[in-house]
């Protein structure tokens, strides 16, 4: 117990009220609305679950009708190739119109809504906490963003709730898997609570997507496991929508375009499977300077994406 005349106990009294002012400003500022799921087109799906919520907590914009709904989940700690995979299937998923759902966790739950954003979506991300709190808090700009841009924070704990985010992880699970038509797995060990997502979607009867990983990476051990358990495979954002939404699929596949003849020698390298700069400037001999000049107008107009250390890839 501190001194209540001391200068460490002023210090703590000052430190909880700055807190508590934070708190209630947050509050103001972040208009909580309660809804009964079963009242809600979109949200009504969560009725067939286990344990479903009487009423949720959100903050945002909700989609008004049903949309094609994929949950994309994975390890907090993603590999360059995870990062890459999960940018890509958000990014095309999201840009197809499907709404893009997660957890808000780092790694590969921050990535998959940070794509869905750049890609113009919608993301929505369930929260193990009571609103107007954050968890993790080092996600708040990007959960701001995520409302800001059109999406939604949801939770089913009271703002008065009693901080215990990471018991409540387990149990917010099933929300995201409930909320959604499927899952997709981009990258977990074999460990990973990503895992409990997964098992929580099979019990709701709705299909776990996986992205196959490298055989000797710990990182996908979880991924590996689950799709020699029967998960479905997937490569690409069109394995997923034919299963749930075929309809928007384009009638035919639509390829790359580039404006001139190095931007489609550039292209077709990509496509091959290269992906570093200077080994695509070398089989093409595309001078330097119109290499450069080539890389980044591609950039721009969206057809293709840096990935860093001259490394690029197609949108």
């Amino acid at each position: 117990m501190l001194d209540p005349g001391s200068p460490w106990s002023i210090v703590y009294h000052i430190i909880t009220q700055l807190a508590l002012c934070q708190y209630f400003l947050q509050l103001i500022s972040m208009k909580i609305n309660d809804i009964v799921p079963d009242k809600h087109n979109y949200l009504q799906i969560v009725g067939n679950i286990a344990k479903p919520p009487r009423i949720l907590h959100y903050t945002g914009k909700l989609p008004e009708a049903r949309l094609p709904t994929v949950a994309i989940v994975g390890t907090r700690k993603p590999t360059s190739y995870g990062r890459e995979v999960t940018e890509r299937f958000s990014y095309e998923l999201a840009s197809k119109g499907v709404v893009i759902i997660s957890g808000l966790a780092l790694g590969v739950d921050a990535i998959a809504h940070r794509a869905a954003l750049d890609a113009g979506g919608t993301t929505l991300a369930l929260l193990p906490c009571g609103l107007p709190r954050i968890a993790p808090a080092t996600n708040r700009g990007l959960a701001e963003d995520i409302v800001r841009l059109g999406g939604a924070l949801i939770c089913e704990y009271d703002s008065d709730a009693e901080v215990a985010w990471k018991s409540n992880m387990l149990e917010r699970n099933r929300l995201v898997s409930g909320i959604a038509d499927a899952v997709l797995i981009t990258e977990a060990s074999a460990r990973s609570g990503t895992l409990n997502t997964a098992a929580r979607a099979l019990e709701q009867g709705k299909t776990v997507f996986v992205v196959p990983g490298n055989i000797t990476s710990p990182s996908s051990a979880g991924c590996n496991s689950l799709l020699k358990q029967g998960a479905t495979p997937v490569t690409c954002a069109e394995d997923i929508l034919e299963v749930i939404a075929p309809q928007l699929l384009t009638s035919q596949t639509q390829f790359a375009l580039g404006s001139n003849t190095h931007e489609l020698q550039i292209i077709a390298q990509l496509q091959a499977g290269l992906r570093d700069g200077d080994e695509i400037q070398r089989v093409t001999g595309i001078a330097a300077g119109d290499m450069s000049m080539s890389l980044t107008m591609l950039e721009l107009a969206g057809t293709i994406k840096a990935l860093g250390a001259n490394q690029w890839t197609l949108r």
